[in-house]
């Protein structure tokens, strides 16, 4: 069976490296959690990406894992608040819109009842009088 192995084109990611990893943890390294520090605060402008060849240590992946969550959470953090906030103004805001002919058909209701009941008790009590014309 014959492979027709290509060279990929340079815009394609290719592995470089392979890691050995060993099978089974080490016991003391299992046992402990991982430590989770806060990152230091770090200038985007300032970020470089590495190289592909460069060999970086398990725990400085590690720290460079923390480091890139800890800055995702923090810009999240910074506009998580201001959306939320705006988008339940416009939640709310859209069931006011819903609501107020709702409304004024209620209170138009209460009201003109009440100017019924009111005018119906006046009468009541002031049967058989007329108002004095004046002529």
């Amino acid at each position: 069976m014959a492979s027709t192995l290509r060279t990929p084109p340079k815009f394609v990611p290719t592995l470089t490296t392979v890691l050995d990893l060993p099978t089974e943890p080490v016991a003391a390294e299992a046992a402990k959690p991982p430590s989770i520090s806060p990152a230091p605060a770090v200038d985007p402008a300032e970020a470089v990406a590495l190289p592909p060849a460069e060999q970086r240590s398990d725990a400085e992946i590690v720290r460079l894992e923390e480091q890139l969550l800890h800055r995702v959470l923090q810009r999240v953090d910074l506009s998580l608040e201001e959306r939320l906030s705006d988008t339940v103004s416009a939640a709310v805001q859209q069931q006011l819109d819903a609501m107020v002919p709702r409304l004024r058909e209620e209170i138009e209701a209460v009201l003109r009842a009440l100017v019924i009941e009111a005018m119906a008790a006046e009468l009541s009590e002031n049967t058989g009088s007329t108002p004095a014309s004046r002529g």
